[in-house]
């Protein structure tokens, strides 16, 4: 597949002006004290990494099934119905546990399929390169709409009003996005839509069922990289007075060594992560390459 330099123009002129607006509102209210500023910058810098996304997925399918519309839809309404849903569930269905991480990777990724399907309905075909890029577009969409309340809550502290960490929170979260949502819902995407057209109709198929058991484990590992890291630095450096200091349940102070060890493991946890993540969704790019072609 050949992507000419005047494809990559749309969604690096919406990256480029979408950042200078998204810095240009935080200026501004930095120095303004604003309030009515803090939802233009949540909006921007939540949504910015994932349309921008989004439109570099879209823009390298020269024959694409569906219209922008489309992909509009599966960003808005596939996001917005796959967040409702998993709050819901997430809700009623999972308590504090060791397996919470597991519970809302199963959750989140069903809802995300349950939402692409919904937004498929109607198309001409449903190849694997649809699958990835319609997949994709919900997932950017879940993950922005997420980053929102993540934001916001960020936003809010006992202090009061926290532009800082609400900046550090969109920076973040625009950085991870990427390998986030978008990509484990392209995957799954990618596989259902291989599975409905081998059999003309939607079907939970041995490698759908792998697939969103696979892509759950990407989820909870992502989610709870925290506690890991938390757990092998504990497992690895704990002191006698640190253990008896838990025993008696107060909670250590931890070392200078203990913090830094804890960094190295969250990070390296999370790139281990990505990496295969990146590596499956290659995978399958190469798999769409030898069945359809370039375009």
């Amino acid at each position: 597949m050949t992507t000419t330099r005047t494809d990559l123009w749309p969604w690096r002129r919406i990256f480029v002006v979408g950042l200078l607006l998204w810095a240009l509102s935080v200026v501004v209210t930095a120095v303004t004290g604003n309030p009515t500023l803090l939802p233009t910058v949540v909006l921007l810098g939540s949504f910015l990494v994932p349309v921008t996304f989004v439109a570099w997925a879209t823009g390298r399918d020269a024959a694409p099934a569906f219209t922008l519309a489309r992909v509009a839809e599966a960003f808005v309404v596939g996001g917005v119905l796959g967040v409702l849903a998993a709050s819901l569930l997430e809700q009623y269905l999972l308590s504090p546990s060791a397996w919470m991480y597991l519970g809302v990777g199963l959750i989140e990724e069903l809802v995300k399929a349950l939402a692409l399907v919904f937004v498929a309905r109607g198309l001409t075909r449903y190849t694997m390169r649809d699958g990835l890029v319609l997949g994709a577009s919900v997932g950017f969409g879940f993950a922005a709409f997420e980053s929102a309340g993540y934001a916001l809550n960020s936003l809010i502290t006992v202090q009061g009003l926290s532009l800082s960490q609400l900046v550090e929170t969109e920076l973040l979260r625009g950085i991870l996005a990427p390998v986030g949502h978008g990509l484990w819902t392209a995957i799954l995407g990618a596989v259902l839509f291989a599975a409905r057209h081998e059999h003309r109709r939607w079907r939970i198929t041995r490698g759908v069922v792998l697939t969103y058991l696979g892509v759950t484990i990407l989820h909870a590992l992502w989610d709870g990289m925290h506690g890991i890291a938390l757990l092998l630095v504990m497992a690895l450096t704990v002191t006698r007075r640190q253990q008896l200091l838990l025993q008696l349940g107060y909670l250590p102070e931890p070392t200078g060594v203990q913090v830094h060890l804890f960094t190295l493991f969250n990070w390296v946890g999370l790139i281990v992560v990505a990496v295969l993540g990146l590596a499956w969704l290659s995978a399958l790019r190469h798999r769409v390459e030898r069945e359809d072609g370039p375009r």
